[in-house]
Formats: structure tokens, C-alpha cells, sequence
């Protein structure tokens, strides 16, 4: 057992005897304060030159500092060239490499391959940025950290223009239509001039352009003209009940004999579609080898049906209305059923004869 004194000298010992204590690394600090106290003093000199009126000093101290900031900056400049200069050659070779390899493939689009080519190049200027930065000195980790969080939020600021951008990326992928289809879409029939990232731009029959967003070219019905090598045309048309189906068949399939834009493979037909209150309703089938060719064809055999039934007098009725009256007599001694109507009287007098 330990005795007092004992005790007490092992307390004084314990207390003697150094103490790990955690190592601090206070250079980075040292030489933040050493930096920002040397910046004050030099605005603070700079400030007493001016105010004293030393101007000589001044521009000779201003010289040395530039001197100074010059020699600090050189080599890094120079380092941030020779990376840029490296890397945007590279990024040249490849973005030609991928546009060949791109412009060959048959299972690329044009804008599937404008999608990937418009990727590629904001992908490697962005990278070619992180390197410049970082030759420089600069602290891109953090830099980075930054974007992200104000990538986050712009992206809740700018949520359609988000979804238009997937609804792109879903089109070229899809490619429900392409680049020079003729498509239907919300009632506008136009062809499809350029599919972007954002939207789809339809050049309509009036040569305007529509620009569509691309989540209302995914979510709308959409009707592609031109996607399938053969397309068939209606033209309708209709006759009289006094006409004969027969003789207005043959007379409009009269009209597609020797026309090369029609498709061998596929008859042109006319049948007959219903009976109206006033006509007998028909249309003439065209089966087009070129589905481009859909509008003028149709403009071109409306007219070309509408003639050639003329000629050959079969009638295209409109809707009207007959009126029969039978057993008259309240009306057989008045005006109304005589052969003409009797002469007005003269002035002041009345017109209409006594029943």
C-alpha cells in the first residue's frame, strides 16, 4: 500500500510529464492573416501617397506591385494557356471524328445527331474550363460545389423548360417523326424543320413557322404523314340520287391513268361512303409513291373530279329543300295560285287583290 508522501510525488510526477496535445497546422491561417495585413497596409500607404500629394512614390510603388503581381501570374498564365491550347485541339480532333462517325451511321438521325454533337461540345468546354481554372490556381472543388447547389436551384425555377428539355431528349430518341416529315398535330398540318432541345418548329402550308414545346408534341395527338413509304389520298366528292354510282366510278378512275406518282402496287378505288340527305356520298382512293406529295395531288384531283363529272353531266348536288303542297284549295282563288301576279295599283293604293 502506498504511503502519503508517496502518493504525493506520484501526483507531482503525473503532473510534470508532458501531455499529448493534437498537432495544429496553422500555416494556411498564418498565411491568410499575413496576406490580408499586407493588403491593408499597402491600401493604407497607397491612400497616405495620394493624400500627401506623392505622386512619384505612388507610381513607383503602383509599378513594383504590378512587377510583382506579373511575375506571380506569368507562369500560371502560361500554364493555363499551353492546357487550353492542348485540350481544345484534342477536343477539335475528336468532335470531327464524332460528326464522320455520326453522318454514316443509318441508325442516326440528323436530330439525334445534333443532339449528341450539342452534348458533347458542353461537355468538353467544360471540362477544358475545370482545367484552365485549376492551372491557375483557382479552387475548382469549391467552385464546383457552388454550381451544383445553383444548378438545384434553377432547376425547381425552371421546371418546364426541364421537362421540355427530356421531352426533347424522348423525341430524338423515340423519333416518333424526323427532320422533313409532314405530321398533324392540335388541328395544323405542317413539315417538321428542326427538333431542338426545347422545341419542334413545323413549317405549315402558309410557309410560317410554328414552334411547338416539345412536352405538347409528346402529350398531343400527333399524325404522321410520311413516316410509312405509301400513303393514301381521299378526295370526296358526291352525286345525286337520280345518278348512277357505276358511271361516276368510271368516270373519275378515268383520271388516274398513266399518273406516275400513284403506286403500282395499290388500285386507285372509288367506293361509295354513304347516303346523305342530299347526295350519295364517294370518294376516289389514291395510293401516293412519294407521301410528300399528299397536298398538291389532293389540291390538283378535287378540281379534276369536280371537271370531269361535269362534262360528263352527272350532277353534285347541294343541300336544298323541296316543298310539295297537296290539295291547295284555301289558296286556289287567291293570288298566290294564279299564273303571274297581278300589277301593283298606284300610289297609296294596296297590291294585293282581294281573295
Amino acid at each position: 500500500m502506498l504511503l502519503p508522501q508517496e502518493v504525493q510525488q506520484a501526483v507531482t510526477d503525473s503532473l510534470a510529464a508532458p501531455q499529448d496535445t493534437p498537432i495544429v497546422d496553422t500555416t494556411a491561417a498564418a498565411d491568410t492573416t499575413s496576406a490580408i495585413t499586407q493588403l491593408n497596409r499597402e491600401i493604407t500607404e497607397a491612400g497616405r501617397l495620394i493624400a500627401t500629394g506623392e505622386w512619384e512614390l505612388f507610381v513607383s510603388r503602383l509599378y513594383e506591385r504590378l512587377a510583382e503581381l506579373a511575375a506571380n501570374l506569368i507562369p500560371k498564365l502560361s500554364a493555363a494557356l499551353l492546357a487550353f491550347l492542348l485540350f481544345y485541339i484534342t477536343y477539335r480532333i475528336l468532335y470531327k471524328v464524332i460528326r464522320r462517325l455520326l453522318s454514316r451511321s443509318k441508325r442516326v438521325d440528323v436530330g439525334l445527331e445534333a443532339l449528341l454533337t450539342k452534348t458533347y461540345r458542353v461537355v468538353a468546354m467544360t471540362f477544358i474550363l475545370v482545367m484552365v481554372l485549376d492551372q491557375l490556381g483557382l479552387n475548382v472543388a469549391a467552385l464546383l460545389a457552388g454550381l451544383s447547389i445553383a444548378g438545384i436551384a434553377v432547376g425547381f425555377a425552371a421546371r418546364d423548360t426541364l421537362e421540355n428539355f427530356i421531352s426533347g431528349i424522348s423525341i430524338l430518341m423515340d423519333r416518333p417523326f424526323r427532320i422533313g416529315d409532314n405530321v398533324q398535330i392540335d388541328g395544323t398540318f405542317g413539315t417538321v424543320e428542326e427538333i431542338t432541345l426545347r422545341s419542334t418548329r413545323l413549317r405549315t402550308l402558309n410557309n410560317e413557322i410554328m414552334v411547338m414545346p416539345n412536352i405538347q408534341m409528346i402529350n398531343q395527338k400527333l399524325v404522321n404523314h410520311t413516316m410509312l413509304n405509301t400513303l393514301r389520298v381521299e378526295i370526296p366528292f358526291g352525286i345525286a340520287y337520280k345518278e348512277y354510282p357505276q358511271e361516276a366510278r368510271e368516270v373519275v378512275l378515268k383520271l388516274t391513268e398513266g399518273d406516275e406518282r400513284l403506286h403500282d402496287d395499290y388500285k386507285s378505288q372509288v367506293v361509295v361512303l354513304g347516303l346523305n340527305d342530299s347526295s350519295v356520298d364517294m370518294a376516289l382512293r389514291l395510293f401516293l409513291r412519294n407521301p410528300k406529295l399528299e397536298v398538291p395531288v389532293r389540291l390538283e384531283y378535287i378540281e379534276k373530279v369536280r371537271e370531269a363529272l361535269r362534262e360528263a353531266d352527272i350532277e353534285i348536288p347541294f343541300p336544298h329543300l323541296q316543298l310539295f303542297v297537296d290539295e291547295a284549295k284555301a289558296f286556289e282563288n287567291s293570288f298566290l295560285m294564279q299564273p303571274t301576279l297581278p300589277p301593283p295599283k298606284g300610289k297609296g293604293g294596296s297590291s294585293r287583290p282581294s281573295a
